[in-house]
């Protein structure tokens, strides 16, 4: 198969450290985008980068682009398709629609369009056979995104989105995703050559997340891929470049710690590290975040910590009401405290115990820094699902930190 168009959606705030993480893996120029990364590459590299990219939502492959006046221009353009060179009528298919201004009245009657001639161009060339569709578990994806004008068709070669790796079985009713753990970690520089520290570490993803970095683990290593079912693949391939993945695993270089003050979410924590392959490499333990004592001299701290409605109250040590702990860290908690005593406590405790250390928390509050009497030396807009959020950066030295220069203006 020759050069495909690909394009790798990602969060808002993460597409440099996505074009970065593209051009890691494949020489490939990278476009950054609004929403994601473009590039032409082929198949070949389609593969690798399900299999190694951190940050990526899915790899799409762009078959059609046109513009639009109404549902049947959309139902023309897919019907130029080839789409027997993918699949087969055996197999199942979705739509799915996004638009943006779009003049449309009815994005459901858009996508039923566009499936319609999926289904009609197989029909006229299998002898009357049609995929039929599963909205749930379908073999195939196919994606439509509509502009004022324009529509473009993809073919989804991941499947399941990427952020599910495989090994999370256990978390709490907050979970962080897997690709903004992993953004975190981009845009914090980390490279695991020292350690890192998560004290509010839930059920690990950002834990594990480092781990695998310093291990070199592949994140899409121990799942499957749409891809496996399309006509273009060829197994011997696949095999190739799981294998030079895997040959590319290591000890990690540096530990990686994780805490958190409900022991409940350090079981979960600890089962998933090891469903990760990282279990070695990360040192779990249960504590306050508030009490607890560096884990080494100096490192990085990566943090999400508990906010808005997940951090109701703190506690006197500092515990805080957090769904995502469960019901021990709610019985543990002081009705009168706020979450600014937790912060405000939290900076205390980093700026008498933790000189040396860089820390870096990820809040929707942009008052955060004042609110610890802090003062940040970086920002970085980061989209947490439809929470608009900053991950912070505090370089942390003996005593207060408040009245250093921040290295870079607010945005």
């Amino acid at each position: 198969m020759n050069e495909l168009s690909l394009f790798l959606p990602c969060a808002a705030g993460v597409e440099d450290f996505l074009a970065d993480e593209v051009r890691a893996i494949t020489p490939v120029p990278a476009e950054r985008l609004r929403g994601g990364v473009r590039l032409r590459a082929p198949w070949r590299d389609a593969m690798a980068l399900n299999l190694h990219s951190r940050l990526a939502q899915r790899v799409l492959v762009t078959l059609a682009h046109g513009g639009y006046r109404q549902e049947n221009d959309l139902y023309e353009l897919a019907s130029g398709v080839a789409w027997e060179a993918w699949f087969t009528p055996r197999q199942t298919i979705k739509v799915e629609l996004t638009a943006q201004h779009s003049p449309l009245r009815s994005l459901n009657f858009a996508a039923l369009k566009i499936k319609d001639a999926v289904c009609d161009r197989f029909r006229e060339r299998a002898g009357g056979v049609r995929p039929d569709v599963d909205t749930h578990w379908p073999d195939v994806r196919i994606y439509a995104h509509l502009t004022v004008d324009t529509c473009t068709l993809y073919i989804d070669t991941s499947g399941e989105p990427l952020f599910k790796r495989g090994w999370r079985a256990d978390k709490g009713d907050a979970p962080l995703k897997e690709t903004l753990a992993a953004a975190m970690v981009a845009a914090s520089g980390w490279d695991g050559e020292s350690p890192l520290y998560d004290p509010c570490c839930g059920s690990g993803t950002i834990a594990v997340e480092a781990a695998q970095v310093a291990c070199r683990i592949a994140p899409g290593l121990s799942r499957r891929f749409a891809f496996e079912q399309y006509a273009p693949y060829q197994a011997h391939v696949w095999q190739q470049l799981k294998a030079a993945a895997q040959d590319r695993v290591r000890p990690a270089p540096a530990p990686v710690f994780g805490s958190d003050v409900a022991f409940r979410m350090v079981d979960f924590a600890q089962r998933n590290a090891e469903r990760a392959g990282v279990a070695q490499a990360v040192q779990l333990r249960g504590g306050d975040a508030l009490q607890r004592m560096p884990p080494a001299e100096r490192g990085t701290m990566l943090v999400n910590p508990p906010y808005g409605e997940r951090i109701e109250v703190a506690g006197v040590a500092g515990r805080s009401h957090d769904p995502r702990r469960g019901p021990q860290a709610g019985r543990e908690t002081a009705q009168n405290d706020t979450g600014d005593d937790f912060f405000r406590a939290l900076a205390s405790h980093w700026k008498k115990n933790y000189a040396g250390w860089t820390g870096w928390v990820l809040t929707p509050d942009l008052k955060l820094p004042g609110r610890m009497r802090l003062k940040e030396s970086r920002r970085v807009p980061m989209w947490n699902g439809p929470i608009e959020c900053r991950l912070f950066r505090f370089d942390m030295v003996g005593g207060s930190a408040r009245d250093r220069p921040a290295a870079e203006p607010a945005p």
